[in-house]
Parts: C-alpha cells; structure tokens; sequence
C-alpha cells in the first residue's frame, strides 16, 4: 500500500523541515516594520546576531541561498570577470545560469576531490592580468560543506591555502557556506574561524537549522551596503520580513548544536547502506548529513519509485546516485524505518 504524503519519510533535502512550535510562536511574536528602510527590528537583530556569529562587521538578510550567492558574486566582480569553483559548485550547477544572467560573468570550473580543490589547481588557471583579451579571474569560491561532494568538509588547511593563493593574486574569496553550520558542528571549528578567511559568506538558515526561509550574507559594512542596494534590485526588499527573520533568529540560537543528531542519523543510514552488497556508498564522504549512495541492481529512477511505494522519499543525488539528508523532522526511528524500506527495495 502506498503511504499518504503525511505518513511520508522524507530524507529528500534538509529543506522540508517545518517550524517547530516554539518557532512559530516567535515568529507569531515577532516585532516588525519596514526593512527596506532598515526599520524592522527582528531583522536588524537578526543581522547584528549573525554578523557577531560570523565574526564580521555586517550582515543582510536575503530570501534564500541563490539570492545569497548571487548578490556577493555580484558586488565582488563586474561583468566579464572570472569566478573559480569546483566543478560540483552550486553555484555552477544548481543557481540557474544566474552569474551570466544576472553579472554578465562566466565560471571557470576544476573537478576535485570530494568537492575540494587546491592551490596547485587553482594557480595555473589564474588569468595573466596582461591579457587583456582573456576574462578577468576576480573571485575563488568554495563551498563548504560541500553538496555534491556528499556533505564533505573543506579542511582547514586547504581554505588558509587558497586564501594566501587569493591574496598572491589579489582576487576576493567567496564562501558558500549554506551548511557551514554541520561543517562547524563536525570538526569544531567555529563559524567565526571558518568565515575568517573570507571576504564574503553566505549561508543559509532554511536547511539543516529548520527555519521556513532565508539566508544570510556577511562582509564589511562597504561590502554589505553596496549587497543592499543589489537585493532591492533584484526584487528582495521584503518590508515587514521579521515574520520570517524571527526563525532565523530562532534557529542560530537553537538549533546549531543540535546538528550533531543529523549527523549520528546519517552515519547509522550510511552502515546500513554499506552492507547491503546491491549498494555502493563511499563511506570517506560521511562527513555530516548528506549521503550518496549507487544502486547495482535496478535504475535510479526505479529505486526512487519504489521507495515513494514503501512510504520514503529520496532524490537524484547525481545521474546513478541517489541522495538522502538527515534532519530535525525525521526522527531516528523513522531512519532507522528508511533504513528497513531501502533494504526491502534493493534486494
């Protein structure tokens, strides 16, 4: 018997979270006004709260992590330039062609390792500034964790490297850290160190923290007022938005730490999968919340239908990969149900 929508495990995206009650009743609370003249206190709370999160001197609060992305590309190049990423990039893959729609700019994409890239791949793609017929490289950018990758960590080691490379050439260095949050909950590293090294940040609030919407950016004031200005262009002036600004708000201060549970959710799934010999996962990308994972014996999109029949959703991680994220509306008995149904499909 297929199971209704409401009864439905759904490991698709850590983006179908809903808000918890106790989010609700502080977006029910929520004082607001008008912030396109930066006049809704929620939001200005929000943005004060996040930028001290992230250690930098401004933030802004944007509809979502396209936007978010989108709006720093935007302000740190002019059009024509070059932005360097990993071939597994978001910001290449899933953002709708927007830098050259929305900047007028083109990506320079490099295939890495587990979605990570180095120095030694990066410098020699670095345009000659005396090539005056060739795209500009303005901006190196890195997505940390890495979706694609399978929820992989950027090492430390490897963001200070590329930074110094930035540096060398004089380019800025954006960070997409719409799930910084798992990276910083994994290894211990706080927010603050990771976005340190960067000169523009954005991430989001509506995955893995469980808010409805939004993401924000961060940089220096100069940064974010010139980020101001491009939001209202593009449409993101949302007046009364403390409605939505109040879970945001809600969810870094509630709903960080509690990451780890995702991350215990998906390392249990992840055994699970890895003993079933009609399965293929790399158990190296097991990081945080996000799971990849080959089925042998039956297509994608067949295992895919026959999961939905059983009562689980699931989506197309890459063309033969199936994905499955961890989060705060699936409890880990319900992983442990997906666990049984993913068992029963690929047999």
């Amino acid at each position: 018997m297929t199971r209704n929508k409401k009864s439905m495990i759904d490991l698709r995206s850590d983006t179908v979270t809903r808000p918890s009650e106790a989010m609700r009743k502080a977006m029910y609370n929520a004082e607001v006004g008008d912030d396109v003249f930066k006049e809704d206190p929620t939001v200005n709370k929000l943005e004060q709260y996040a930028a001290e999160l992230l250690g930098k001197e401004a933030a802004l609060y944007v509809s979502s992590g396209v936007m978010g992305n989108q709006i720093c590309l935007n302000v740190l190049t002019n059009p024509g330039d070059e932005v360097i990423c990993e071939r597994d990039a978001h910001i290449f893959n899933y953002e709708s062609g927007s830098p050259a729609a929305l900047s007028g700019i083109q990506l320079f994409p490099i295939e890495g390792n587990y979605g990570v890239i180095t120095p030694e791949q990066v410098e020699p793609i670095i345009r000659p500034t005396s090539a005056y017929y060739m795209p500009r490289t303005k901006v190196i950018e890195v997505e940390n964790t890495h979706n694609r990758g399978g929820g992989t960590i950027w090492p430390i080691e490897n963001i200070v490297a590329l930074k110094n490379l930035a540096k060398k050439y004089n380019l800025f260095y954006h960070l997409d850290g719409a799930r910084i949050w798992n990276a910083s909950v994994a290894t211990g590293i706080s927010v603050k160190e990771y976005a340190s090294h960067f000169d523009s940040i954005s991430c989001c609030l509506s995955k893995g923290l469980g808010a409805p919407v939004g993401s924000i950016i961060a940089g220096t004031k100069d940064f974010i007022k010139e980020a101001f200005r491009v939001r209202k262009a593009w449409g993101g002036g949302m007046r009364q938005v403390g409605i939505l600004a109040a879970a945001g708000l809600y969810a870094l201060q509630n709903n960080i730490e509690r990451l780890k549970e995702d991350h215990e959710k998906a390392k249990y799934l992840a055994e699970r999968i890895n003993a079933n010999p009609n399965l293929e996962i790399d158990m190296k990308t097991v990081q945080t919340n996000i799971l990849l994972f080959h089925p042998k014996t039956i297509s994608v999109d067949e295992g895919l239908k026959r999961c939905k029949e059983k009562g689980l959703l699931v989506s197309v991680g890459k063309i033969d990969l199936i994905r499955a994220i961890t989060h705060l509306d699936v409890s880990f008995e319900e992983v442990k149900k997906a666990a049984d149904i993913i068992d029963e499909v690929f047999v």
